[in-house]
């Protein structure tokens, strides 16, 4: 059944995308009200880019979507395959893909969220503790935003375990919760400009006119009197290693959610499962 399911199938076909020319506070719009995690950057109906949370929160001062965007991004063709799709987003380590007509007309969007509902239907019985992640990047629940958004930045992360001081877990934290705490700050900087330079001859020890430059510059801002906790999913969903790929899945789609922390019996954080790693029960499946 797997082998003959293909991305038509699965891709989502009403896709909110951002035009050219844009800028980044139309695009933050998107991802609040959409609650999407990243839109295609279309430019005469052709897909040119990607922006994602990542994009913006990297960049927190650039407001041109054209600096903003990932360019050429990687797309697929409508025709292709599930398992296809799964391998590129795996491999590339991307979590969507544009899905393009014959003549590259954006006909959808897949991503892994998309993926995984539809493993979620193929009854992969497999324990996830062969694909769980081997490294997992916890943070203190006292940990100022800013640092929080530093941190997963470095560690390359979407998503981190919360605990507290005495190592209990508590909580979970996403790039989503990042982006939605953020705060757009307008301000006015000064740039006094010479009229002059050291090489004319008319100016005196080096005295010349100066005029003042007002220029407005806005970026995104984290608060830093927030912290981990105060903007953490505290009722988590968590499963043991030994459940199965299709049941974990399952609450992935149901919750709406793309990592779940693994705990044991005492319920201690043993580590995380991405959603990404439940595209490998997928991959290899025989043809």
């Amino acid at each position: 059944m797997v082998n003959n399911l293909k991305v038509e199938d699965v891709m989502v076909r009403n896709v909110t995308a951002a035009t050219l020319p844009g800028s980044r506070d139309e695009v933050l719009a998107i991802l609040r009200d959409k609650k999407v995690s990243g839109v295609p950057v279309l430019k005469d109906n052709k897909v040119v880019g990607i922006v994602s949370r990542t994009n913006i929160l990297k960049n927190p001062e650039e407001e041109q979507l054209a600096l903003l965007m990932s360019r050429n991004p990687i797309t697929i063709h409508v025709g292709e395959s599930l398992k296809e799709a799964a391998r590129i987003l795996y491999e590339k380590n991307i979590r969507r893909l544009p899905v393009i007509s014959d003549g590259g007309k954006l006909e959808g969007l897949i991503t892994t969220a998309d993926i995984i509902s539809a493993i979620a239907d193929l009854n992969i019985e497999t324990p996830i503790k062969q694909y769980l992640s081997p490294n997992v990047y916890v943070l203190w629940n006292e940990t100022p935003l800013p640092v929080v958004s530093l941190l997963m930045d470095l560690a390359d992360v979407k998503a981190c375990p919360i605990v507290d001081a005495g190592l209990n877990l508590i909580g979970i934290i996403s790039d989503r919760d990042v982006v939605g705490a953020s705060i757009i700050e307008d301000r006015v900087e000064k740039s006094d400009m010479s009229a002059g330079n050291d090489d004319d001859s008319w100016t005196w020890e080096s005295m010349r006119d100066t005029m003042s430059i007002y220029y407005s510059v806005s970026r995104v801002r984290l608060p830093a009197d927030k912290f981990a906790k105060d903007i953490m999913i505290s009722n988590m969903i968590t499963a043991t290693d030994l459940a199965s790929v299709d049941s974990c899945a399952k609450k992935m789609k149901r919750n709406k959610i793309d990592q779940i922390p693994i705990i044991d019996a005492t319920g201690k954080l043993e580590g995380m499962l991405r959603d990404r790693d439940l595209l490998l029960p997928l991959i290899e499946m025989g043809d």
